[in-house]
């Protein structure tokens, strides 16, 4: 099947609006409160956290999606509204009624996602405020999905959209995102706050498992530090407006949609992991070859994980050691006389063989540049795994040591 990316977010596809507003929930003079709006009531999925201390809109959220229906999502940067107890919760549903109202549709459409600090509640004159605002604002365009997209970043210091086209059912179908995520990027279902539309016409059920296979190998293999977040969110909605016959059923139509809705979540992945808080280079990393698939996994996010191989990717250090044990106690069957280490297409370790100097001076062009592939074939089995990554800088501790002060 044929996908094409286009341009745009989660406006690209057919049906929905977005907006993008200032409301000063935390700072002056940028936008932090968000609305997407379907232009009827959509299909929908989510997945949400694994972390047993989960924020008051992912425990709302929980009960609302199950209906599979959604039409509008309001979402707010600059404070999580997480461990704020029932006070918290109260001001979530609030926020999903209130938004209910101003849009005029039933409260049971409408989901709401909140990022930032802990332990602090929501300023809910500004949002519902900033919420009024962006419902006058509401678009169709490109510009908007980008305020939009605007309104959800913390730390992030660059705009995560991707859209692709491809033709499903003899109709063209687009599928759009945007995401949020820096850092506490560790995730177990998804990770950040991700946005995903779609104009395909897909079941709920359908939906949901087609999102489940997407994050599989999405946003599951995005690491930064190794924290999962108490906010981790993916919602997807699907408008129908695309024409196609709807799917109800696995088969090539369902294949084609999760194929087109994996590439939009590879594409977030990829830019999330390289704008990871203070990183100075996105690391894809790879481990191949492994007994297991399970073994491939766990070894690969072992090494995306450990700081002292993290630390060394900023020094342009190829201490292949640090990525060689991280593989080996990741739980993973490892021999290390049958396995070889990769900087790129450059080899570090070999079997036993250790770089010389001339190989040494190979990999440090490898390394140079804002790119870069750590590879650990383990010469044991059939299976791989690969996970979206970047490197330690001095700012990631800056960054995180001044967050809330």
């Amino acid at each position: 099947m044929s996908i094409r990316q286009i341009s745009g977010g989660i406006c690209a596809a057919k049906g929905f609006k977005a907006a993008g507003v200032p409301a000063r929930i935390k700072y002056e003079g940028r936008n932090d409160v968000a609305l997407l709006v379907a232009d009827a009531p959509c299909a929908a999925a989510a997945m949400f956290t694994t972390n047993a201390v989960a924020a008051a809109p992912v425990l709302y959220d929980r009960a609302v999606v199950k209906g599979g229906r959604i039409q509008a999502i309001l979402a707010n940067s600059g404070c999580a509204n997480a461990c704020t107890g029932e006070a918290g919760y109260k001001d979530a549903e609030l926020s999903a009624l209130a938004t209910a109202g101003e849009l005029g549709i039933d409260p049971k459409l409408v989901l709401v996602a909140s990022t930032g600090v802990i332990g602090r509640r929501l300023p809910m004159d500004r949002l519902l405020a900033g919420m009024k605002d962006a419902a006058t604002k509401l678009a169709h365009s490109a510009e908007a999905g980008l305020a939009a997209e605007m309104a959800v970043m913390t730390t992030d210091t660059k705009p995560k959209q991707a859209a692709v086209r491809t033709t499903i059912g003899g109709k063209t179908v687009t599928v759009g995102g945007m995401a949020k995520g820096s850092g506490m990027i560790e995730p177990n279902m998804a990770t950040m706050l991700g946005f995903l539309t779609t104009d395909a016409a897909v079941s709920p059920a359908m939906l949901r498992r087609a999102l489940k296979l997407a994050v599989a190998v999405s946003f599951n293999h995005v690491v930064v530090d190794g924290d999962e977040s108490t906010n981790d969110s993916v919602f997807l909605l699907a408008s129908g407006a695309a024409g196609n016959a709807r799917i109800e059923t696995a088969g090539p139509d369902f294949d084609a949609f999760v194929e087109a809705l994996t590439a939009v979540g590879v594409a977030l992945a990829k830019q999330m992991a390289a704008d990871g808080e203070g990183a100075t280079k996105f690391v894809e990393v790879v481990v191949r070859n492994a007994k297991t698939q399970r073994d491939a996994a766990r070894a690969a996010r072992a090494i995306a994980k450990s700081p002292l191989a993290k630390t060394s990717w900023f020094g342009k250090d190829p201490n292949w050691g640090r990525v060689l044990a991280a593989a080996g106690y990741s739980g993973a069957k490892v021999v290390d006389r049958a396995a070889e280490v990769f900087y790129g297409k450059t080899w570090a370790y070999r079997k036993g063989q250790v770089a010389d100097a001339a190989q040494l001076a190979k990999l440090e062009k490898e390394m140079a540049g804002p790119e870069l592939k750590v590879t650990v074939d383990l010469h044991l089995g059939p299976f791989a795994s690969t996970i979206y990554t970047c490197d330690f800088s001095l700012d990631y501790v800056h960054i995180n040591a001044d967050y809330t002060t």
